[in-house]
């Protein structure tokens, strides 16, 4: 086809443009801030002078980072495509046959008749500003080919020289962690079956040094559930890329003759700091159908408080104290189903235990509900018990070598749910549990990573067709439960993408609800998931996980941006300790509209030990803002605290949301004397951002909540 010239596409703040006449498939030379009116010539001038220059020991025609790069047009770096049919093709040269594009989306098709396949390539700006990239390849032979990647690349600016992405384990979910990006391929990838605990949620790459106000970085995101990776790479060329997508293991993705595999999305946001790229992603899964509307349930979760010693007497005397305290959703946690007194039997039975429940979960339910509680209950439908009765009667549904169980984690295996009578198994129990008692949510488990992950009676791999068939399950049980919520649970924070959370309506964080490490986890975890998403809870005074002891004003104030809740046992408190609860219950729910809706910031300090995060209203007439020293401050007293996010042209009041902390300092402190006081210091926004006000002096592991809102100066009236 004739070359077309190149396209600007524009939406949301953000420019792509894609020249049409590079060798193969079109190449995307620009992706990152709005370029406004661009005439057909500057885009025309833009490609020629992206064409780069022959030079000693190269290729004859220099090859271009297109959108699926491919060796047969010289490209030497990763490949966007490879696949075997027969151990012949394994380089394929795409040749673009069709192209249509509008004001924010563009569509390409292209084939290699000799390898008899078709590639089509989807490019769209979504409202957000997004760029998501839908990549999907079929096979027009006549017979079998073998998929082994399948690639998005988003290009990089020449100033991209860091590189964020995370790490982690149970318990340490998204640990971030960078490098200087240098000439070769950085390369991470998920084989666990799931993203993983250890997983990343996105990488990113940006200026040296850029943080969460500012500094240009751009970041790609792969929403899938499962086997995953992602690169970083700068050819010897200076070309400079991120590329994400699904890792197939051997054989999983063989395509029979006219047969398609679907990539992925692979999504890239961009911003001036880390703050704004977040703020992309968020307003995109706001705008989804199947985004959360009414305000997020405060939760309580008995697993820290019971564990599985389920007593209906103690269950009930919780709800009470729940009800009391505020609470709006009881969720009864593992132990309720068949044989399951601990974690080594029961999973797969799905059936309510009579010897625990002789009246079955009604008495409970009905107590719950009658304190004005939605009522919840634990699942964790993917996995099973090799003591359970699912088990003994289906060996061949567990995923496993054929003749070989893998290796046990928390005495448990996986179930294929791509074998459709396991699937259907699985969808009655559930759908029998929920048609016959009151449950207005689910808390979705899964424990375990997949190691061996193969149908025990072909071999073949199921990472991919299980992922899918999760997806399916969750929308089928959702379809016939109108109303129905999911919570995405994988020993904590080990499935966070934008793949489950179509299907979910939170994702719990982390196992770990010390506050000391939930301010980097949350923190990490919010450069995707908006916050009414992020499952926040207050824990005991001692971490059921670290050990360490913490104050009620430090565990709840870590916790009030999110989806907020309580995983404590709170029966045995006293009346104090109650109304205290209660209180920063009260206050999330006054705050709990701007939190869910407004745009999360986090401000850039110097020192390491202070911590200063918020959430700033829509219309930017108000603001919740979290300070917490973590550590000892370099300084003492510790310096200015700033706040990103404001109108810079607003004046705006500034205030302790409450006075429950313990402010260390031997003199009153101007400004929280002011409010104090009923008249509270009036500062514009750009003051607050910087230079700032001066932070109140806290022990370590300490907090103060901060409301800033528009000040409204009091009308005088002549008498």
């Amino acid at each position: 086809m004739h070359p077309s010239p190149p396209v600007h596409l524009a939406r949301g703040g953000t420019s792509v443009v894609v020249d049409a006449s590079t060798a193969g498939l079109p190449s995307i030379l620009y992706w990152g801030p709005a370029l406004g009116e661009s005439p057909a010539d500057e885009l025309d001038a833009l490609a020629a002078a992206s064409v780069p220059q022959r030079v000693s020991g190269s290729i004859d025609i220099p090859a271009r980072l297109t959108l699926i790069p491919q060796e047969a047009h010289g490209w030497q770096g990763t490949p966007g495509f490879t696949g075997q049919r027969g151990g012949g093709f394994l380089t394929p040269a795409f040749q673009l046959t069709h192209l249509t594009a509008d004001d924010h989306q563009l569509t390409i098709e292209a084939t290699d008749d000799d390898a008899s396949l078709a590639l089509r390539v989807q490019l769209t700006l979504t409202e957000a500003g997004l760029l998501r990239q839908r990549l999907a390849v079929t096979n027009t032979g006549a017979d079998e080919y073998e998929v082994r990647s399948l690639l998005a690349f988003f290009p990089l600016p020449a100033n991209a020289q860091e590189v964020l992405d995370h790490t982690g384990r149970h318990l340490r979910e998204r640990s971030p962690q960078r490098h200087n990006l240098t000439t070769g391929s950085y390369h991470r990838e998920s084989r666990r079956g799931r993203p993983g605990a250890d997983a990343t949620v996105l990488v990113a790459a940006g200026e040296t040094a850029f943080g969460f106000e500012r500094g240009q970085v751009h970041a790609a995101h792969t929403a899938w559930s499962g086997n995953h990776q992602y690169i970083v790479e700068q050819t010897p060329s200076g070309d400079k890329f991120l590329a994400c997508g699904e890792l197939l293991l051997p054989q999983e993705m063989a395509l029979a003759p006219g047969a398609t595999y679907t990539a992925p999305d692979a999504i890239g946001s961009w911003g001036d700091g880390l703050n704004e790229l977040a703020s992309r992603f968020h307003a995109e899964f706001r705008s989804r159908p199947e985004h959360p509307v009414r305000p997020r349930p405060v939760t309580l979760n008995t697993w820290e408080a019971v564990y599985f010693d389920h007593d209906l007497a103690t269950l009930k005397a919780l709800a009470d104290r729940a009800a009391q305290v505020g609470i709006e959703r009881y969720v009864l946690d593992d132990g309720w189903f068949s044989g399951r007194r601990d974690d080594t039997a029961g999973l797969g039975d799905w059936f309510i235990d009579g010897t625990v429940w002789p009246d079955g979960l009604t008495p409970l339910i009905n107590h719950v509900r009658s304190l004005g509680m939605e009522f919840g209950l634990w699942f964790e439908p993917e996995m099973v018990n090799p003591d359970s009765k699912l088990a003994r009667n289906h060996p061949e549904w567990i995923v496993q070598t054929p003749g070989r169980l893998p290796v046990a984690a928390r005495q448990q295996q996986v179930l294929n749910l791509a074998i459709p009578d396991a699937y259907d198994y699985i969808l009655t129990c559930i759908d029998d549990v929920l048609r016959t008692n009151d449950i207005a949510y689910i808390k979705w488990d899964h424990n375990r990573d997949l190691l061996e992950a193969a149908d025990a009676i072909s071999g073949a791999a199921v990472v991919h067709s299980n992922v899918l068939a999760v997806y399916r399950l969750m929308a089928e049980l959702k379809e016939r439960h109108p109303g129905l919520e999911i919570e995405s649970c994988a020993s904590g924070g080990a499935r966070v993408d934008m793949g489950i959370l179509r299907h979910t309506d939170r994702i719990w964080t982390s196992d770990c609800i010390d506050p000391i490490e939930r301010l980097v986890n949350q923190k990490h975890t919010g450069l995707l998931v908006p916050p009414e998403l992020m499952g926040m809870h207050v824990g005991g005074p001692r971490s059921h996980s670290t050990g360490r002891t913490h104050t009620l004003p430090f565990r709840a104030a870590t916790a009030i941006f999110g989806h907020f809740g309580v995983e404590w046992d709170i029966s045995g408190l006293s009346a104090e300790e109650l109304g205290r609860l209660g209180s920063w219950i009260n206050l999330h729910k006054r705050w709990r509209d701007v939190l869910h809706t407004g745009t999360t910031v986090h401000a850039d300090l110097p020192d390491p030990s202070m911590d200063l995060r918020g959430v700033v209203a829509s219309d930017k007439r108000s603001a919740l803002y979290g300070y917490s020293l973590t550590g000892s401050s370099a300084s003492y007293p510790p310096g200015r605290i700033t706040f990103p996010g404001l109108d810079p042209a607003t004046t705006y009041t500034i205030a302790p949301a409450a006075y429950d902390y313990e402010d260390q300092g031997q003199s009153g402190l101007a400004w929280v004397e002011a409010a104090r006081n009923g008249a509270p210091l009036a500062m514009s926004g750009r003051i607050l951002g910087a230079p700032g006000v001066q932070a109140p002096v806290l022990f370590p592991e300490q907090s103060v909540l901060i409301e800033v809102r528009a000040h409204t100066p009091e009308r005088h009236h002549t008498p």
